[in-house]
């Protein structure tokens, strides 16, 4: 899952820095550098991903009832 993240944000920051140019990639990268080292933003991916875990669970017991 990590590594599809990485690879869907690495190709959009290269087809966005290749279509507006070096300087303009270099400030989309400093914005996702700065913004993956907010603690809200930490927070809430850790929110997100408990949830997402939870709902898996709760479809796993589902299913195995079924």
């Amino acid at each position: 899952m990590a590594k599809l993240s990485f690879l869907a944000g690495f190709g959009a920051g290269y087809v966005l820095g290749a279509r507006a140019g070096r300087e303009r990639y270099e400030q989309i990268r400093r914005a996702y550098e700065h913004a993956k080292d907010d603690p809200r933003l930490q927070s809430a991916a850790g929110t997100l991903r408990a949830q997402a875990d939870h709902a898996v669970s709760d479809l796993r017991t589902q299913l195995r009832g079924r």
